[in-house]
């Protein structure tokens, strides 16, 4: 009869981030496990890796449950309010990750220690929201566009406001700066009216001998 467990996930992933936010990325396996009063071991056989701990303790994987709801968006409803509401389930996520992650990098990291994930956990969600642009182009709802780059831009504007608001407080105002850059930003990606031309490319730059 297996033995049960005394020590739940949840305890090991209060201990690591306890220790990350003492140590940052940089502690090791051994400090969590140990913090945690289990073996890197049995640490291991609850999370893969220290990278899938980490993202635990920063709600991360909790964090991501809106890359099934975009992707139940698709060819649904208009487009333009759709990717507001993405915007503000990104802000929503911003404002759950951030906090943990400013402390935890503001702790640098130990001599000879990496100090950084392998994984970019950023390159997940541009991902699933260039997933999405790209069935909303095929279905002619969204202009031709590079999808990576408008989620990334989608992304990186966000969390930078997000950013400010956790520094500065009720003075940033989230709400005026979403619906305003959404609009903005629909001027560029709506499809041409049915019937009209697209506009003509621009000529190439001369090359420079």
């Amino acid at each position: 009869m297996a033995r049960p467990r005394t020590i739940s996930d949840q305890q090991i992933v209060d201990a690591a981030r306890e220790v990350f936010l003492e140590q940052g990325f940089s502690a090791t396996t051994a400090e969590i496990a140990r913090r945690a009063g289990v073996s890197e071991g049995t640490l291991f056989k609850r999370f893969s890796t220290k990278e899938d701990l980490f993202a635990e303790t920063v709600g991360l994987s909790e964090g991501r449950g809106w890359h099934k709801e975009i992707t139940s968006l698709v060819g649904q409803g208009d487009l333009c309010a759709n990717l507001k509401r993405l915007a503000w389930l990104i802000v929503r996520m911003a404002r759950v990750i951030l906090p943990p992650l400013m402390v935890m990098w503001s702790r640098g990291h130990a001599p000879g220690s990496k100090p950084r994930p392998d994984h970019d956990p950023v390159s997940d969600d541009i991902a699933a929201i260039a997933a999405y642009l790209r069935a909303e182009v095929a279905l002619g709802r969204l202009r031709e566009v590079d999808c990576e780059v408008v989620a990334d831009a989608l992304i990186g504007s966000l969390t930078n406001h997000v950013h400010r608001e956790l520094m500065l407080g009720p003075s940033v105002d989230t709400e005026r700066y979403v619906e305003h850059l959404l609009d903005a930003w629909w001027t560029g990606l709506a499809p041409p009216p049915p019937g009209s031309e697209t506009a003509p490319a621009l000529p190439s730059p001369p090359k420079v001998s």
